[in-house]
């Protein structure tokens, strides 16, 4: 059976830096206080910039870096929740800013979980033989869903994409991504939510925070043990950057003394579906982990749903 690899990673952010002094200047909080509770310094506010824009300039990005061009696309998923529009889905507006012609299209929302998800899809498409070359998006502008006038999210939230140019694997060459390993917890969807018409984003803080550094562990370690990878063996873990406390609460529990721990956090806070190929692009973009070294994803949130897998390192 053909597999997936990723061959190219893109990602964007927007311009307008917003410190957490510039925060402070909005509710009652601190930059020591914000370092400390959830490890943000800094995170990107979009402007005028859509879901799509941000997603399409990511994809833009991880398709030059590819060597493939758009006539070589046959499949477009863009994992976000926080899309305005209903329709037409932010994957055909994707494929239309990029001159992607006719190529299948859809959006996933699982919030946090999201890029993972979507990447579960696609290699799944690409094994049933639907697909042979697709991009994985995660995008978000969680911005237009953040109550600025509460310090408890919005210290947290922002905007960006992050993209994977995903293609078939040759007959004899290994599979470069992993079996997914997802699932969600329904009765505690409503930890992290955004309902309604004019919503904005709530969680309960402390129930995510448990269930995160309690229960996400021994999931991230099945999907090392599907791919046949030791912990020891990987080289990069890129969780979802939701908070610094639970990363590290993750890592520790995984022990894994030889990778290198994604903390993107620091300066783009929480992206949600964005957050995993964001941090992945970046280590890729600064050579930090080599080509072809094992990496574990492992998004969650929202939901409450997660998802995880092994994949070789673009």
């Amino acid at each position: 059976m053909t597999g997936s690899r990723i061959v190219s990673m893109g990602h964007y952010q927007p311009s307008r830096v917003v410190t957490n002094d510039d925060i402070a200047q909005l509710v009652d909080t601190n930059d020591e206080w914000i370092r400390d509770r959830v490890g943000i310094v800094s995170r990107r506010i979009a402007d005028s910039e859509t879901v799509a824009d941000m997603a399409a300039a990511a994809a833009g990005k991880a398709l030059a870096n590819s060597g493939l061009s758009a006539a070589d696309i046959d499949l477009v998923v863009v994992a976000t929740c926080s899309s305005i529009d209903r329709s037409p889905n932010v994957a055909c507006r994707v494929a239309a800013k990029l001159g992607i012609t006719a190529p299948g299209a859809y959006d996933v929302n699982t919030a946090c979980s999201g890029f993972a998800y979507a990447l579960g899809t696609v290699d799944h498409a690409i094994r049933a033989g639907a697909s042979r070359n697709a991009i994985v998006i995660g995008a978000e502008k969680l911005s237009d869903f953040t109550d600025w006038t509460d310090r408890s999210t919005c210290i947290i939230f922002a905007d960006g994409a992050g993209a994977a140019v995903v293609t078939a694997t040759a007959d004899d060459e290994p599979a470069g991504i992993g079996p997914v390993v997802w699932g969600s917890v329904p009765d505690k969807s409503d930890a992290v939510r955004i309902e309604g018409w004019r919503p904005y984003i709530q969680q309960e803080g402390q129930a995510v925070f448990r269930w995160a550094t309690t229960a996400l562990a021994p999931l991230a370690l099945q999907a090392c043990e599907r791919a046949g990878v030791d912990p020891s063996e990987l080289a990069a873990f890129v969780p979802h950057q939701a908070n610094a406390r639970i990363i590290d609460g993750i890592a520790k529990r995984l022990n894994i003394p030889n990778a290198i721990i994604a903390k993107d956090i620091v300066e783009s806070g929480n992206t949600s579906a964005a957050s995993v190929p964001l941090a992945l692009s970046k280590l890729v973009e600064r050579r930090e982990v080599p080509s072809g070294a094992p990496v574990l994803l492992f998004g969650f949130g929202g939901g409450l749903t997660y998802a995880g897998q092994v994949v070789r390192c673009p």
